[in-house]
């Protein structure tokens, strides 16, 4: 027999260590934070916080950490869990004074200065089989209802369609792709506005 009922929602967070122009990093706060946060605050009914997790800010760099943590999440389900994961990607935008929520990752790496390895490319596919650079993958999450809902909430926030080309891109892209192949398509990722944070989180988390 199968599973019945609705599934329970486990959310998965990573966010990025400092990279040029940003020393500090507001993601790896918030994730290094959230957990503590959470346990005080607690969580709607059917709502699970799962790992949070902090990236290296380089591109193949962080793989290694990311797929050892996305293929960790979906052996519950493999193992008949009754969940639904949802994948959530923190980054930064220096210059940016809203949060943004990213509709969708491209299969290209231009890099606009050297990642925390020394690697910067310049119009390279992120996986190269995939179809070139001009190939796009989008979150099935439905974005307009999670904007609405933030609105609401009095958040300044509005919805992308250009992630950049930078390490966030190149992790949303891996991360979108993954889901695909695995059957997992809820991943989402939202750029935050890193004057406006790194304010508020001197009295936050």
């Amino acid at each position: 027999m199968g599973s019945e009922g609705a599934k329970d929602v486990v959310i998965h967070v990573t966010g990025f260590k400092k990279f040029q122009g940003v020393a500090e990093n507001p993601t790896e706060t918030i994730v290094n934070n959230l957990k503590d946060y959470v346990e005080k605050r607690g969580l709607p009914a059917g709502l699970t916080l799962g790992s949070c997790t902090i990236l290296e800010t380089a591109g193949d760099g962080a793989l290694p950490t990311l797929y050892k943590i996305l293929e960790s999440s979906t052996a519950a389900t493999n193992n008949g869990k009754n969940e639904q994961i949802v994948w959530l990607h923190l980054g930064v935008n220096n210059g940016a004074v809203r949060f943004a929520i990213e509709r969708l990752a491209a299969n290209e790496a231009t890099f606009c200065c050297p990642d925390e390895l020394g690697w910067q490319p310049k119009q390279h596919p992120i996986v190269p089989g995939d179809g070139g650079i001009s190939c796009t993958r989008e979150t099935c999450c439905s974005i307009e209802v999670i904007l609405k809902f933030l609105k609401k909430k009095g958040y300044e926030v509005t919805i992308s369609n250009d992630a950049g080309r930078f390490v966030c891109n190149y992790v949303y892209y891996h991360s979108l792709r993954f889901a695909e192949q695995k059957g997992h398509k809820r991943f989402l990722c939202m750029f935050l506005p890193f004057q406006e944070l790194r304010k508020k989180l001197k009295c936050n988390l």
